[in-house]
């Protein structure tokens, strides 16, 4: 039987990324201070130093808000975007608002590109075409464009990066930016405020009814009534990136897509040992739209989890990404036109099958023994290759199981919020530092670079493409 102090035991989940910063400042000024609960901490579980009952783990923002609504965790912090966008497409999560926390203040805006053909929402019911809406929040943006009663519209859903994909790739964005002025410093014109954002509390609607959470609503609400609230002026301090120039759109130029993050220096080294010189591409400096020595190719800079759909759609003639994201993309798609043309052999990765220490298994079969035995059932699966988890699992005939899609920091989940992870490492060691095993290793991926195998053939600049695939084979092959 459970005693109270159980029952009143409370799990907060807390953000990485932009929010970490003020919402550390917070949590320390009223004393509910989480110790490691920093950007460069490798620790994603963490104690409140104040109350014993209180405990922690850290989170990218946008996996909080389904955290709180299926009642991993009792409360969670993030910004009221990430919200919205779960309740635009579940409306009757369970989802409590809490509080206003009041920082890091901004707005959620329908914007097009300064260079386009559209200043105004007035220039678009005339248009008859099928308007093109890139953003991070499918759900808002579906829901805006209805509201906008346009009478067609294709979402494109991205894992970032938004405001590099017009005017040549798409008509609209939806992203969120602090104000207009950061918009305009991303080449931007905003079109409408959808809502204003904000840091929330949020709660799971069964903990808020029957878990006593009011001594921590007590500790917040005593930093929201403080008149001097320096936690509102701290902010992330981001690798400076910007949206460039806008050459405007040419059918002879061959399009190259770019990553950033992790690839972006071993793949700006690589280009340069190609003789490719590129302005504002490098370890140091993110130019969202880098300029080549070469006039006949322009390139952007994009999350390398969205390129094999790029390439798919057309918007783009070659991209540098992951084997990784080719395999997680063609097991969903597997008639899609994207193929890897080139193994360019760095940023090398291993996509494992990853569990618990403490969990009794050495390889997939005695993980499924456990199931047989009901002591996983169902199998809960976390991992930002969703598609690549599900064919391992069918591929290993695992069928009681569920599949959690995350956006990063996966490691996080086991064991208290999954079971597997299928993540990618180099060499195990962070997964050992958080109590992991290795059960089993699906595959090497490296760098690559993929195009559409049909614009290969019918492309007007095919003969551009394929000199620019020779130049990146050659270098492969003189390295």
């Amino acid at each position: 039987m459970l005693t109270r102090h159980q029952i009143d035991y409370v799990k907060l989940a807390l953000p990485k990324g932009r929010l970490l910063p003020a919402t550390a400042y917070l949590l320390t000024e009223v004393s509910l201070g989480f110790e490691n609960y920093a950007q460069e901490t490798r620790t994603y579980r963490l104690q409140s130093t104040r109350l014993p009952y209180l405990s922690a783990k850290m989170f990218q923002e946008k996996d909080i808000p389904i955290q709180v609504a299926i009642g991993n965790y009792d409360l969670g912090i993030c910004s009221l975007d990430w919200v919205e966008e779960l309740l635009a497409k579940y409306p009757a999560s369970a989802l409590v608002k809490a509080a206003d926390l009041g920082y890091d203040k901004g707005n959620l805006y329908l914007a097009a590109s300064q260079h386009g053909d559209i200043s105004s929402l007035q220039e678009l019911p005339p248009r008859q075409d099928s308007w093109r809406i890139v953003t991070e929040y499918p759900n808002l943006a579906e829901a805006s464009a209805l509201n906008l009663r346009l009478r067609k519209f294709k979402t494109f859903p991205v894992w970032g990066a938004a405001e590099v994909y017009p005017p040549e790739n798409a008509d609209l964005v939806v992203l969120w930016a602090r104000d207009e002025s950061e918009l305009r410093a991303q080449n931007l014109a905003s079109l409408k405020t959808l809502f204003s954002t904000s840091a929330f509390l949020i709660a799971n609607r069964e903990s808020w009814q029957t878990k006593n959470v009011s001594q921590i609503i007590a500790y917040l609400s005593h930093g929201l009534e403080m008149g001097a609230k320096p936690w509102s002026q701290s902010k992330q301090t981001l690798a400076g990136s910007s949206n460039g120039s806008h050459p405007g759109f040419s059918e002879e130029k061959v399009w190259l897509a770019l990553p950033d993050g992790h690839q972006q220096t071993p793949t700006s080294e690589f280009l340069h040992k190609a003789g490719l010189q590129l302005q504002g591409y490098s370890g140091d400096t993110l130019n969202r739209r880098p300029t080549f020595n070469l006039d006949w190719v322009d390139a952007k800079v994009i999350r390398p989890q969205d390129m094999p759909l790029q390439i798919a759609n057309g918007n783009f003639d070659l991209a540098i990404t992951g084997k990784d994201w080719l395999l997680d993309h063609l097991y969903r798609f597997p008639s899609s036109p994207a193929t890897e043309l080139v193994d360019l052999g760095f940023g090398e990765v291993k996509v494992v099958a990853v569990v618990s220490q403490d969990m009794p298994v050495a390889d997939i079969d005695d993980l499924k023994q456990l199931i047989q035995a009901s002591r996983l059932s169902p199998l809960r699966v976390a991992s930002e290759y969703i598609n690549i988890a599900d064919k391992y699992l069918r591929d290993n005939h695992v069928g009681q199981c569920k599949l959690i899609p995350t956006w990063g920091a996966s490691e996080a989940f086991l064991p208290e919020d999954a079971d597997l992870l299928i993540e990618n490492t180099q060499t195990g060691k962070t997964l050992a530092k958080h109590n992991l095993k290795i059960m089993d290793t699906l595959f090497q991926s490296t760098a690559c670079l993929i195009g559409n195998k049909d614009s290969l053939k019918s492309s007007a600049k095919r003969e551009k493409i394929a000199s620019l695939v020779e130049i990146f084979r050659q270098t492969v092959e003189s390295s």
